[in-house]
């Protein structure tokens, strides 16, 4: 029976493909030409498409009329990256059967793919009896004894009871209220039955809108949702793929058991083929659709070209980012054969504890203060910015607490001061902020970070790798070497140079091959020749969470007492530069008492040159704008003006050029404001002299 290709697809179980469907009637009449998606496609009366998959192209919505005739309103087409976030509305409609429920509501292992239903009836079971109304949370789908079974679940009294359905089972279930919150682009890969479409409410629109979006402005009502499909197919007398959006006016019939699937084409993806046994290679194939992108090999791999495929393997990468301000971050899979070389770039760290984990035995960690911390013990020390720190090692530590003594973790460190060293403890839970003070100049192959440091690590391309045409990270301002993972790849080469071999990744690579039944001879390939891969923001989520799912947690950072009676953390009033306090150590002059009008000028000076200092600082190579990040809390006056401006100009840069902290400025700057102090106390004296000696 023939049916319009809308109907077909949405009904379509994804499980029962390939499916071969014969065009009855339509638009497109015999001999017309179309083209999709950059593709001719001719769809005369009586052709034959094998569907081969089919994925969701875009949202129809149009906004739903609570009304007796529940009627729509004009259709808006969504972007499966529109945003907003939304509730599903309920399905008053019951299904008949667990077999239905299956085979149009997606069920899979993660938290989308667990709906629940309840039924208008009691169902018993052998151990259970499952009550009219009860929540039921369907799981997975599995065999038992040949029997097709749905392993479900009920909660009472806060435990958990599971039990199996056969897809026999019959009654009216209705789909239960969820109150999560989804993406409209998690709704149409989950929650969207089939035959069937979803209402939706958004939540946040409001907070969202603007002259683009398609939606009427403050919008509160409810979407009904369409999903319109890319169906990806192979026609009978094409060497190519053909993409069709299901939303066609044309019927078709499914006439797969009356021809034979492999007289069409039959591509393959890169994960079809990496499934193929170890046996099964080398292979020749042939591309039928290759990947986008100028670098090689990905413009090598042209439709038409034939390749060998060698091997199938797991190997190493070290997962990167571009460190910079923003979010607009750029991720990188750097292959262990890289040959660029590496400068080691300041670490921040936020917390005494992130020192703690940072602590190397191999090294001593020397960080700088940017933010004052006061301590509420008098056994800690109190942290004023721009103190620097040589990390010792964590210990316990006695303090006085309400006439006792109590033992809290502290993190022993060495404050260097001008001539000495000063033992300090810190406590554990203290937030504060620090940055990392360089002293090795040396450059690095990526093997040896990996092996000497704990990632992650921050560092800098100093030489670019010679041996690739265009090396992207050599155009990074900085990278975080975040971990390394294991990916799957595939070892690939010309046929006619099977020696010059590349690796291609299994699961980032949209790329499809047809199998030819040609001799290959085994080879032995010149060393394999890899590339830097960028890769997109989803794809590096996708990457660290398949990396980590079988990783524990690290441990929680200690807290602060919830007992301690809280203090300021060097706050003071607005003053003018006269009344400024000297909260911070060795970067104020004591100005306690007003100072004269020479004297004020002394300080102006003063500010001035400390300023040509940290633009000096800026523009040097050697330097690390994060150690720049005062805590203006507790600077005031022109000062304060002055830095802030310069953590402004900061922030306004997205191509940073520093690399070091250069711990000379620091001790530079200081010894410009002692020198300023002896200068103001000496100044008085030396005028009244010289006043006195005129009058003479």
């Amino acid at each position: 029976m023939a049916s319009n290709l809308t109907k077909f697809i949405h009904s379509l179980d994804p499980r029962t493909l390939p499916r071969v469907l014969q065009i009855q009637s339509g638009i497109y009449f015999q001999g017309s030409i179309y083209e999709m998606f950059g593709n001719e496609c001719c769809l005369p009366t009586g052709e034959l498409i094998k569907v081969t998959g089919f994925k969701v192209n875009k949202i129809i919505a149009s906004i739903y009329e609570s009304n007796e005739d529940n009627q729509c309103s004009a259709r808006i087409e969504l972007p499966l990256n529109f945003p907003g976030l939304c509730k599903i509305v309920a399905d008053k409609t019951p299904y008949l059967s667990i077999e239905e429920i299956t085979r149009k509501v997606s069920i899979g292992p993660t938290r989308l793919g667990h709906p629940c239903f309840y039924c208008n009836e009691n169902i018993k079971l052998a151990n259970l009896t499952v009550k009219q109304g009860e929540q039921i949370m369907f799981n997975s789908v599995e065999e038992v004894n040949g029997t097709l079974t749905v392993n479900c679940g009920v909660v009472r009294d806060n435990q958990s009871h599971s039990f199996t359905l056969p897809f026999s089972q019959e009654g009216e279930f209705y789909e239960c209220e969820d109150d999560h919150i989804y993406t409209l682009k998690e709704i149409v890969e989950w929650k969207i039955p089939k035959s069937r479409n979803r209402i939706v409410k958004f939540t946040n629109l409001l907070h969202t809108w603007d002259s683009s979006n398609p939606l009427p402005e403050n919008f509160d009502g409810c979407l009904i949702l369409a999903p319109i499909y890319e169906v990806q197919g192979v026609m009978k007398f094409r060497r190519d793929i053909v993409h069709i959006l299901s939303d066609l006016d044309i019927e078709v019939i499914d006439v797969t058991d009356g021809y034979d699937i492999s007289s069409f084409l039959q591509p393959l993806s890169m994960e079809d083929v990496f499934e193929r046994t170890s046996k099964e290679f080398p292979m020749v194939a042939e591309v039928i659709e290759g990947p986008t992108g100028r670098q090689q090999p990905y413009n090598l791999l042209c439709p038409g070209k034939e390749i060998v495929i060698h091997k199938k393997y797991q190997a190493k990468r070290i997962l990167a980012s571009e460190i910079r301000s923003d979010s607009h971050k750029k991720h990188f899979l750097i292959p262990a054969s890289y040959k660029g070389k590496f400068k080691r770039r300041p670490r921040e760290f936020l917390t005494a504890y992130d020192l703690e984990i940072a602590r190397s035995d191999k090294e001593q960690l020397h960080v700088v203060a940017t933010k004052a911390f006061d301590s509420p013990h008098a056994e800690l020390f109190s942290v004023s910015v721009g103190d620097q720190f040589l990390v010792q090692q964590c210990q316990t530590g006695e303090v006085i607490y309400q006439g006792r003594k109590k033992v809290i973790d502290v993190l022993a460190c060495e404050q260097i001061l001008s001539e000495a060293y000063k033992k300090v403890l810190l406590p554990m839970y203290m937030e504060g902020g620090f940055v990392e003070v360089i002293h090795d100049k040396r450059q690095y192959q990526l093997s040896e970070l990996c092996k000497e440091f704990r990632l992650p690590f921050n560092v800098k391309v100093s030489v670019r790798d010679l041996s690739i045409e265009e090396d992207v990270l050599a155009a990074m301002p900085g990278l975080q070497l975040e971990e390394e993972i294991t990916d799957s790849y595939l070892l690939i080469s010309s046929v006619g140079d099977p020696a010059d071999s590349w690796e291609i990744p299994v699961y980032r690579l949209n790329m499809s091959v047809q199998l030819l039944s040609k001799p290959v001879d085994e080879t032995v390939s010149s060393p394999t020749r890899t590339i830097v891969e960028e890769i997109s923001e989803e794809q590096y989520y996708m990457v660290r969470r398949f990396e980590n799912q079988a990783l524990h947690p690290p441990p929680r950072p200690p807290k602060k007492p919830t007992t301690l009676e809280s203090k300021p953390l060097l706050t003071v009033p607005e003053r003018s530069v006269s009344d400024a306090p000297h909260a911070v150590k060795n970067l104020y002059v004591d100005t306690t008492k007003k100072p004269c009008s020479d004297q004020a000028t002394a300080v102006s000076e003063l500010q001035v040159s400390c300023q040509n200092d940290l633009v000096h600082w800026k523009n040097e190579n050697d330097v690390t704008g994060t150690a720049t990040l005062l805590d203006t809390s507790v600077i005031k006056g022109p000062i304060k003006n002055m830095l802030l401006k310069y953590g402004t100009e900061k922030e306004l840069e997205e191509k940073h050029t520093y690399e070091y902290v250069d711990e000379n400025v620091i001790e530079n700057i200081r010894k410009k404001f002692q020198e300023s102090i002896v200068h103001n106390k000496t100044y008085p004296l030396k005028k009244k002299r010289e006043e006195t000696s005129k009058m003479e």
